[in-house]
């Protein structure tokens, strides 16, 4: 590789010829007007020509100095520019949460998450993604279901919370639709958070209820969807304990069994995160702060 000239001297001349004059590169970069032309000097005696005319009036570019002039200044300005990336990217927390999960868990705590360390700007994105592409993703961290087999062996993995499911509706849908055997699902409108119907599956696989069809009912987009639709009217939710918490809570919803919870076989909630990123400052204050949100 060929020996690159002293960036002082790169520097000095840059300024200089920018200000068709050395006073004016010595005012920008804080040194003597001597300073800048013995780098200048420096650098001419590096290249073995010279870069500035020398006269009465002052100094005026060589054709090579005109020549090399845009060269150093597209060179400085892209250097400036890609600096500043790397140092946006330090403090910038790229995450990806699905929609359920983003709306009634994560974007309700994230400020405090911020107030704790405002250094760090959160960028979320709202949106499912694959564990097997998430190498090639510009996500630093992302939540996603427990158990995934296809998962990449460079990723790491923290768990945050079970995945509880159990059927709820409104009162109103369950003083006009009477729910007092388990039985009786099986006359009821079944909301579904995704058209695969996984949900209900699921939770007939630990409850196996006579005439309950987890074909029927109506197909949401989403958990959040679905669970307004049900606080609407609209039927029976297979509500999540963590993520409807506020309507059980608030009573806009009712478990009409609520002993008949039940697990999923896809595991819990967690964090993912590229293994070799997992203890950069960032995360791990994330990870941290994440991991006390769940336990709380």
């Amino acid at each position: 590789m060929p020996k690159l000239p002293p960036l002082n001297a790169l520097r000095a001349f840059e300024a200089a010829a920018r200000h068709e004059g050395f006073i004016g590169a010595a005012e920008e970069l804080h040194v003597t007007r001597g300073a800048v032309s013995r780098h200048v000097k420096l650098l001419e005696d590096h290249l073995g020509v010279p870069l500035f005319r020398r006269h009465a009036q002052g100094v005026s570019l060589s054709e090579a100095g005109r020549r090399f002039l845009p060269v150093l200044t597209e060179s400085f300005a892209r250097i400036a520019a890609e600096a500043e990336r790397i140092a946006s990217d330090a403090s910038d927390l790229h995450i990806i949460c699905p929609p359920a999960t983003s709306i009634r868990w994560l974007l309700p705590r994230l400020d405090r998450f911020r107030q704790c360390h405002p250094e760090i700007r959160v960028r979320l994105t709202t949106d499912f993604h694959c564990d097997m592409k998430f190498d090639g993703l510009e996500y630093d961290l992302g939540f996603s279901i427990e158990n995934q087999p296809t998962r990449a062996p460079n990723i790491a993995v923290q768990n945050l919370f079970d995945v509880r499911m159990s059927p709820a509706c409104s009162p109103a849908y369950l003083a006009s639709h009477p729910l007092e055997r388990p039985e009786d699902l099986a006359r009821a409108d079944l909301l579904h958070e995704t058209p695969r119907h996984g949900d209900w599956t699921d939770w007939l696989a630990t409850y196996p209820v006579a005439g309950v069809d987890p074909a029927q009912g109506h197909d949401f987009a989403n958990l959040d969807l679905a669970t307004r639709a049900a606080v609407m009217g609209a039927g029976v939710v297979m509500a999540d304990m963590v993520l409807c918490r506020d309507e059980l809570e608030a009573g806009t919803l009712v478990l009409p069994f609520p002993e008949m919870v039940s697990g999923s076989p896809l595991g819990g909630i967690c964090l993912l995160g590229m293994a070799d990123k997992w203890d950069l400052p960032k995360v791990r204050l994330f990870r941290e702060w994440v991991a006390e949100e769940a336990a709380g």
